[in-house]
């Protein structure tokens, strides 16, 4: 079966829901300071909202929550999250998912699903690591959890790393990419990153913004709200100005991005660094689609077909990995 087609053009639904974030959420979230609290829990209430009304379906979902200590005193926090269908045993194969949040808002819960709707997709069970969040939590906080994770599912998760597949989204991706840089990391079979924030100064944003505005944010918004997370420390630190093309090479990775929204600068940056460091990239722009519009197929019908490209490349990364393991 053929990949969905990338659309010339956004469904109409999808352009409608553009404009109208332009004249709602683009203004709220200016007038919500993440700096104050009643602002930023504001922020939070509204996301998940967004995310649970325009979200795909939740039925027959199962969800196991997880919460441990590794052997060097490291917690752990997530949930197990199996789509219908998905078996309930022990797993073979897995996805490891980092959800966006801007490091402040979200959680697994908001984006129970979108990662039980990749579940259902892939047929494989979703492990969502529910790492610290700013202000209380400032950097390095959100990449050691998402570490202990990664660090906890590859052993006491019983999990090879090349029979999983890491995926992240927004600030997500930011977590995921820092991750697998570090010498240490053992890799996944394939990475899948949803409008992924790479510039933390917000400056290629800014030139995107010159040109279109995002439907959703602000760049000076968005800035803000990740000061709450790198308050205490230089942008030029290395674990958040994240030099990909002079660093290790990428396990094959596809990047999807909207449209509309500024990050796509970030996407398209990205999908130049990692193919600069030698590693394989597919970079796919979703034409008048906002930021990580995959979790709102409610509000954007092109959600369905970006899932199913998804969930081809999720498959194909493993079984390349399986062909490589048998010709070795």
């Amino acid at each position: 079966m053929a990949d969905p087609v990338i659309p010339r053009r956004g469904s109409l639904r999808s352009r409608g829901a553009a404009a109208i974030s332009t004249l709602t959420l683009r203004q709220l979230s200016g007038a919500l300071p993440p700096e104050h609290m009643l602002g930023l829990w504001t922020s939070r209430w509204l996301i998940a909202r967004i995310m649970d009304t325009f979200g795909p379906s939740l039925a027959g979902t199962r969800v196991e929550a997880v919460d441990v200590r590794m052997a060097d005193g490291r917690r752990v926090i997530g949930e197990w999250v199996r789509g219908t269908g998905v078996p309930a045993a022990t797993p073979e194969r897995a996805i490891y998912y980092v959800h966006g949040s801007g490091f402040a808002l979200c959680s697994a819960r908001t984006h129970r699903r979108l990662t039980a709707w990749l579940s259902r997709r892939t047929g494989l069970p979703v492990f969502s690591i529910d790492y610290r969040l700013a202000p209380e939590h400032r950097f390095p906080t959100a990449a050691d959890d998402v570490a202990a994770g990664w660090d906890w599912l590859c052993t006491d998760g019983g999990l090879d790393p090349e029979n999983v597949v890491m995926a992240g989204d927004s600030a997500g991706g930011h977590l995921a990419v820092d991750l697998l840089l570090q010498p240490h990391t053992a890799h996944p079979s394939g990475l899948v990153l949803l409008s992924p924030l790479i510039d933390l100064t917000f400056a290629l944003a800014r030139a995107r913004e010159q040109l279109h505005r995002d439907p959703a944010i602000r760049a000076s918004d968005a800035a803000r709200l990740i000061g709450l997370y790198c308050a205490a420390t230089d942008l030029t630190h290395p674990r958040l100005t994240l030099d990909v093309a002079r660093g290790r090479p990428m396990p094959p990775t596809l990047i999807q991005a909207g449209g509309a929204e500024m990050l796509v600068a970030d996407a398209r940056k990205l999908d130049t660094d990692i193919r600069a460091a030698g590693g394989h990239s597919e970079l796919e722009v979703w034409p008048h689609q906002v930021h990580v519009f995959q979790a709102l197929p409610r509000l954007s019908p092109d959600a369905v077909a970006a899932m199913g490209r998804i969930a081809r490349f999720i498959s194909e990364s493993l079984q390349h990995n399986a062909v490589r393991e048998v010709a070795g």
